[in-house]
């Protein structure tokens, strides 16, 4: 009798798709047993520190008069730069990052381990440590500005154009960490084969890499315009903190927090809802294993 139950049981499992997988409640480990209480503690505190600061900045939004906060001179004209200096400063990391993404990936050199450091330096450099190595660098009195400068008329720091730079430098490394670990996992075989067919190497670059690593670069240039539209050490100390023309909305988040709390609010909501819209984006990609 308990043959013919089980038997019974198996076609019914073959039938809708196979056996049915054990449920196991929520909160159990191994053998049954419920979470560790001195990890579930800290565990849970830890999940506070982070959630609560983000409810308090919508609990204590001005709501009402959000819209009328958003659309003021003021508020727009950060929002307007910053969106044009991420956006600038996430193409300038395409154009120069995914070729030096490619040549970490599929090159071989001495010093390919330093050179990939170097790379990486700035996700864990501080941000007003990067501009003051921009400023040594591309000021008037820089290693490379004063030739701009004298032989050019060409004058970064304390210009649009610095913001631009300065959003680069700290985003570009997150395209570029991006990409290589795309190019790794992409076989490159099928380069291999353009290259018997005749292609040179560039061509195969442009024909057969860009478009299997493309998801790879999408998900970089996201990550890197969402940490250019965020930057603020950096840009305020290579590039100032001038209305109109450096004032991005980071850096008029801090001076309104001072003279006109809700407008900081009202740039914070904008800045989270973005990060939040990217998480979304790029949750497929980054939030999900298996």
């Amino acid at each position: 009798m308990t043959f013919s139950n089980d038997k019974s049981a198996t076609a019914t499992d073959t039938l809708r798709g196979g056996p049915r997988r054990r449920r196991v409640r929520t909160g159990e480990g191994a053998g049954g047993r419920g979470v560790p209480l001195p990890l579930l503690v800290p565990a849970l505190i830890g999940l506070a520190f982070l959630i609560v600061p983000l409810i308090a900045l919508l609990v204590r939004a001005p709501w009402r008069s959000l819209p009328d906060l958003l659309t003021s001179a003021e508020v727009w004209q950060a929002l307007r730069l910053s969106l044009v200096c991420a956006t600038a400063a996430t193409a300038v990391s395409l154009v120069i990052g995914v070729p030096l993404a490619w040549l970490l990936a599929r090159v071989e050199f001495p010093g390919r381990g330093l050179v990939r450091a170097l790379v990486t330096l700035p996700l864990v450099l501080p941000p007003v440590v990067g501009g003051v190595a921009l400023l040594m660098a591309l000021g008037r009195n820089g290693i490379v500005g004063r030739w701009l400068d004298s032989s050019f008329a060409i004058t970064l720091p304390f210009t649009t154009t610095g913001v631009i730079l300065a959003e680069a430098f700290v985003a570009m490394p997150f395209l570029v960490i991006s990409v290589e670990g795309t190019l790794r996992a992409a076989d490159p075989r099928y380069e291999e084969a353009a290259a018997t067919l005749g292609a040179s190497r560039f061509t195969a670059f442009r024909r057969v890499t860009l478009p299997l690593i493309a998801p790879g670069i999408a998900a970089g240039a996201v990550l890197a315009w969402a940490r250019a539209l965020g930057e603020f050490g950096a840009t305020i100390t290579f590039a100032g903190n001038f209305p109109g023309r450096t004032q991005t909305m980071p850096l008029a988040v801090y001076l309104a927090l001072q003279s006109d709390p809700e407008a900081a609010i009202a740039l914070s909501l904008v800045l989270l809802a973005v990060s939040v819209a990217v998480l979304a984006g790029l949750r497929d990609r980054w939030m999900t294993a298996g």
